[in-house]
This record gives structure tokens, C-alpha cells and sequence, in this order.
């Protein structure tokens, strides 16, 4: 028996919730060393230069800079987007007049992520906004764009954005996070569904019984082919966060045609290292977690 549609609603929302949690556990390190690769790639030889610059910099400490904004981030962002995503099915089915009880094909789930993704971005943008300027903070500091002479603090950093730029400071960024989101999550659903079948059809069982590391490794895959698609994009979006720091930013056009412009194509693909190590233990993360806490709660409901 299925569960209401309020219910469903509640386990999707607090699986991903879950599932996001994992994923920024497992993968903030590296994420803090890809934002500052992004926004000052002349500052760093490499990844690992990066990473042991941040280390003697700030310890261990030093990689979980922006750990709290990224906590909320992920939480709000993958409890609305898989929250969506189970509604978008609903409306792809609609469009594709598919069945409500048939089983969608993976690039309809594909095209539900993709939806899905417009209505986390608008919970993403801030909190990311928030998140890369702690991140890149020494750097902006030690280049002299700013002076702060405190502590830096998600508190200050909110502060300082809504004194400079008012509420709507918090959404700079958005354009490219959209722009970032649609394709992102066509791929990052489609490649995880689509490795998930692949699983199930060599091992001669359905997608739910894959086991741990099959499933681990098509939320990693998964995130990998969304990265290797969008990752100028996101290169952009960071740029334009971090030196939002500094006043109102160009808007995503122009930053990412004066980045080729100025510092060629290869400034597109600064912090990519990083970003491809983290995929696979925090996608995978991140799809474990949601998976197995949705197919409890899912059974603890009755269904």
C-alpha cells in the first residue's frame, strides 16, 4: 500500500535531508580546496599545493571552513530537490501520459531531476553564496580585496552581505546556479539510474537490491558525469560569489567571457581535480544515506 501523498512527501524530504548531510561530511575538504582553485587559480601550482597550503594554513580546521553554511546548504537543497524530484516524476508521467503506477524509464527520471533542480537552486544560491566566501576568505584577505580585521563567521558574512548588497545579495550567483542545476541533474540522474540498470541487469535482480557498493559507486558516477558537464559553469558562479566580497558583480555572461578573455579556457577548469576525488565518496555517500533512510521509513509507513 502506498503512503498518502503528505507522507511520501515527508519521508522524500527528510531522506534527502539525510542524504545531504553524508554528502558534505564526506566530501567538504575537497570542496574547500576546488572553491579556492576556482577563484584564485594563479595562486595555486595544483591540488595538491592547494591542499597543504590550507593545511599549514589552518589545520584540519582549515578544510571545514564553511561547514555550516554547506550543512544547511546541502540539507535544504537535496530536501527540496528529491522532494521535487518525486513530484516532477508526477509530471512527467503527466507529459509522457505514462501510467501512474508504471515505472519511468531512466531518462524520464532524468528529466524529473532536471526539473526538480530549478526549485532547489533557489535554496541553494544563498547558502552556497555564504559557503564560498568563508572558503576563500584568507584569499580574498591576503590579496588585499578586503579588510575585515575580525574573525569571519557565517553570522559576519551574512551581516556584511545584506549591509552591502540588501536581501537580494544573497542571490547573486543565481543565473549560473540554474544554468548549472538543469543539465547538472539531467546528467546526475540519468548517469545513476541508467549505472543502476546496468547493475541490475549483470546481476540478474531489480535496481533496489544492488547492494552497498553498486549503489555507492552510481551515486559517484552520477556525480561525476554532473561535474564534468557543468563544471565551467560552477567555476563562474564561485567567481562570482566569492569576489561579491568586494560589491556587485558583473552578471554571468560577462564574468565568464572576461575569465576566458583574461585567463583562457584552462581558468574554467581550476579546482577539477579535487572536485572529481570528492564525487565518488560523497555522491556516494550521499545516495546511500538517502536510499537506505527513504526505504526505512518507506517500510516503517507500511508501504
Amino acid at each position: 500500500m502506498a503512503p498518502s501523498p503528505t507522507i511520501q512527501a515527508i519521508i522524500d524530504t527528510s531522506a534527502g535531508s539525510i542524504g545531504g548531510t553524508a554528502c558534505v561530511l564526506s566530501g567538504q575538504p575537497f570542496d574547500t580546496t576546488k572553491v579556492k582553485m576556482q577563484t584564485f587559480p594563479k595562486l595555486y601550482r595544483g591540488f595538491f599545493h592547494c591542499f597543504m597550503s590550507t593545511y599549514r594554513e589552518g589545520g584540519l580546521r582549515g578544510f571545514y571552513k564553511g561547514t555550516t553554511p554547506a550543512i544547511v546548504a546541502s540539507i535544504s537543497e537535496n530536501a527540496v530537490l528529491f522532494l521535487s524530484y518525486g513530484l516532477c516524476q508526477d509530471v512527467v508521467r503527466y507529459v509522457s501520459k505514462t501510467d501512474k503506477g508504471a515505472k519511468l524509464s531512466d531518462i524520464q527520471k532524468a528529466s524529473a531531476g532536471s526539473l526538480a533542480s530549478i526549485f532547489s537552486a533557489m535554496v541553494t544560491c544563498p547558502t552556497e553564496l555564504v559557503k564560498c566566501q568563508l572558503q576563500a576568505m584568507h584569499e580574498m584577505e591576503a590579496s588585499g580585496k578586503i579588510v575585515t580585521g575580525q574573525r569571519s563567521t557565517p553570522w559576519t558574512v551574512m551581516k556584511t552581505v545584506l549591509k552591502t548588497s540588501g536581501p537580494l545579495g544573497f542571490y547573486q550567483g543565481l543565473t549560473s546556479t540554474i544554468v548549472r542545476e538543469m543539465p547538472g541533474y539531467f546528467c546526475f540522474f540519468g548517469a545513476y539510474e541508467l549505472c543502476r540498470s546496468k547493475f541490475a541487469k549483470h546481476m540478474g535482480t531489480d535496481k533496489d537490491s544492488i547492494g552497498v557498493l553498486p549503489l555507492m559507486f552510481s551515486g559517484g558516477f552520477g556525480g561525476a558525469c554532473l561535474w564534468l558537464v557543468v563544471y565551467p559553469i560552477d567555476c563562474t558562479k564561485s567567481r562570482i560569489q566569492v569576489h561579491a566580497l568586494t560589491g556587485r558583480q558583473a552578471g554571468f555572461i560577462k564574468t565568464l567571457t572576461g575569465i576566458i578573455r583574461t585567463e583562457g579556457l584552462t581558468a574554467l577548469y581550476s579546482g577539477l581535480t579535487p572536485t572529481m576525488i570528492r564525487t565518488f565518496p560523497a555522491n556516494g555517500a550521499l545516495f546511500l544515506a538517502y536510499e537506505l533512510s527513504r526505504k526505512f521509513m518507506m517500510e516503517a509507513a507500511g508501504a
